[in-house]
């Protein structure tokens, strides 16, 4: 029978269960490179795609990437490039303004502003947005004319309707207000977001419900407001090509009205797409930065109750 001299360290133990464990690791490795190797085939074969399709549309004759150059920056599509960016961001402010309004309107305790919030939010969302658009363009034809006073009274002052019911003013309001009815939802959950604790402990330091409202809630609502709102900036631009049903001179309009003479359908509808691209590119581009920006200075301090700059 051999023993370890004395002073030395026993042999390895060859027990089961060192065995077990060395199975485990090797069937873990096994795995992990099972997994590297796959994504890796994944890899290559969505590039390959890639290359494929970025083959096709280089070598299809049928875009006329000359013409396309040619139209990209004609002054047409330059103007109608600006019209679409202008309805955007015009709708998009009435929209943050009003659905912020709306939203204290539905988290109020008054019954008659949550009932004229809920009655706003359902005809809006109910209605198809070329519907509405439609017929704000044509709300001469619903009133003539629009008068200021006492209701059921006398009138104070009234003006022609058809005097500013524009193309583009429709297109504003029409966008503006439908859009705030989702915006007012988005803001509504953002606000309830914040922990209750927030604003007892503000109350507590005798902040009123305004100073409340605009130092310590809704600075932490908006950084969960801020993705959905982008989401909806990004699909509101690309509603606006609706315009064009009522003459409005955006870019899918204006790009419209150039192969309506030329005849060069694909390669001018490439460059409205082209533009879209570049316009949602960019969007993206300041949801991720205005991201970054409100959530980072939350990171080094979750555990504050209240904003230290509200204070």
């Amino acid at each position: 029978m051999m023993t370890a001299p004395s002073g030395d360290k026993p042999f390895p133990s060859s027990s089961p269960d060192g065995a077990s464990s060395a199975t485990v690791n090797l069937d873990k490795t096994s795995r992990r490179m099972r997994r590297h190797v796959g994504s890796n085939i994944a890899g290559l074969v969505a590039v390959a795609i890639l290359l494929f399709v970025v083959q096709g549309l280089a070598r299809n004759s049928a875009l006329q990437w000359s013409v396309v150059g040619q139209y990209l920056f004609s002054a047409t599509v330059m103007q109608g490039l600006m019209r679409t960016l202008t309805i955007t961001a015009v709708a998009i402010a009435i929209a943050v303004v009003l659905g912020t309004l709306l939203a204290n309107m539905r988290l109020s305790k008054n019954r008659v502003l949550r009932a004229v919030n809920a009655v706003y939010v359902w005809f809006f969302r109910s209605i198809p947005l070329l519907v509405l658009l439609i017929l704000a363009y044509n709300f001469s034809l619903l009133y003539s004319n629009l008068s200021i006073g006492i209701p059921f009274g006398p009138s104070f002052v009234t003006f022609m309707t058809r005097d500013f019911t524009t193309a583009m003013t429709a297109a504003f309001l029409t966008f503006g207000l439908q859009q705030a009815a989702y915006t007012s939802e988005v803001i509504r959950a953002a606000i309830m977001s914040v922990p209750k604790g927030q604003t007892e402990a503000a109350e507590a330091l005798g902040m009123t419900q305004w100073r409340i409202m605009k130092r310590v809630v809704l600075p932490q609502a908006a950084r969960m407001a801020i993705p959905p709102i982008a989401n909806e900036t990004i699909n509101l631009c690309k509603s606006t090509s609706l315009v064009a049903f009522i003459s409005v001179p955006d870019l899918l309009y204006s790009v419209q009205e150039i192969y309506s003479r030329t005849f060069q359908v694909v390669p001018l509808l490439v460059v409205a797409t082209i533009w879209y691209t570049v316009i949602v590119s960019v969007l993206t581009l300041i949801q991720w930065w205005l991201e970054k920006v409100m959530q980072g200075p939350s990171r080094g301090n979750r555990s504050a109750l209240i904003p230290a700059e509200a204070l």
